[in-house]
């Protein structure tokens, strides 16, 4: 299969030359049969290729005009996947101008004009049957998004106001080394180069970004990734909670579903849940929508809060007062 790609490629290079060839050069050039060829120049009008033949004395082979940008060579599934990852970016908003989920639904709408012909009826089925319902999240320019990828691949300081959670303005010089997506957010992880130290922006936050033209040379990452990292600054100060839920893990993460929960199945009907909390009552009430037993283990304090709310619901099922 590989070399079969191989040489449908450098023959479409040959042929975007916009000459007519004939099939004995192309042979000689590609150093394939003139069965081989005809198979190949078969599969690349498979793909939507317009290639135009001649035969007889005299015959040529000759890519159409106008034609030199190719379609995607996706498969099947590769292109269902293309149309679903769009919808469902799309459906994240609310949508501002220039908005990445804004130009999803764009792309959304014409990703068959450029797919080979025969993936077309499958796109334009995919779309007629799909919905994807809306996700509130913070909006973020798919420029800004672009510039910050072109910043980090030529290792290029970028200046930009911040805008932090409590209100405060400030202007900041990074070094910027990864974007990560995490719970529906947008975030930067870069090198503060007035502060020396390692930041995480919110991406909705950051205004009126310039790339300065300073390179840097990369420092080692603060974790095994810029995600790992993230999720580290996001759960210090929390509770770390583990628990076994008598449950299969698809239960759990429907329970689950809008928390950065790690969840293991430790067997069909039992699953090993890890946590970072901010107060037991959270943990309680999604727990309750399980209707499954559980262990808990976790510090002193959680486990004694969590045992006190029980016994409260014991006494009130129990029409005694506690």
């Amino acid at each position: 299969m590989a070399d079969v790609t191989e040489r449908m490629l450098a023959l479409l290079s040959i042929l975007q030359a916009g000459r007519p060839f004939s099939g004995e050069e192309l042979t000689r050039r590609l150093g394939v049969s003139p069965r081989t060829l005809r198979r190949d120049i078969d599969r690349l009008r498979g793909y939507g290729y317009p290639v135009e033949t001649q035969p007889g004395p005299g015959g040529f082979y000759r890519l159409a005009a106008g034609r030199s940008m190719p379609p995607l060579v996706l498969d099947d599934d590769e292109a269902v996947a293309t149309l679903l990852a769009l919808a469902s970016l799309a459906a994240t908003g609310p949508s501002a101008e220039g908005g990445v989920d804004a130009a999803a639904t764009r792309a959304y709408g014409k990703l068959d004009q450029f797919l080979p012909a025969r993936l077309r009826p499958r796109v334009v089925a995919v779309r007629a049957s799909l919905e994807a319902s809306p996700q509130q999240a913070p909006g973020v320019a798919a420029e800004r998004l672009g510039a910050f990828a072109e910043a980090i691949a030529r290792h290029e300081t970028v200046a930009f106001a911040y805008l932090n959670a409590r209100g405060e303005r400030t202007n900041r010089r990074v070094e910027p080394y990864r974007q990560v997506h995490h719970l529906m957010r947008w975030y930067l992880l870069a090198w503060d180069l007035d502060r020396q130290d390692w930041r995480v922006f919110r991406l909705d936050r950051v205004s009126g970004p310039a790339r300065t033209g300073d390179r840097y040379v990369p420092r080692p990452l603060p974790a095994g990734s810029a995600a790992e990292y993230l999720r580290q600054g996001m759960n210090r100060g929390k509770q770390t909670v583990r628990l076994v839920v008598e449950a299969p893990a698809a239960n759990v993460m429907d329970a689950l579903k809008f928390e950065d929960a790690e969840i293991h199945a430790l067997s069909d009907r039992r699953t090993e849940v890890g946590l970072a909390l901010d107060s037991w009552q959270w943990l309680v009430l999604n727990l309750a929508f399980l209707d499954a037993d559980f262990r808990i283990s976790a510090g002193t304090d959680f486990t004694r809060a969590c045992r006190a709310f029980g016994e409260r619901l014991v006494a009130a099922a129990s029409d005694v007062t506690p």
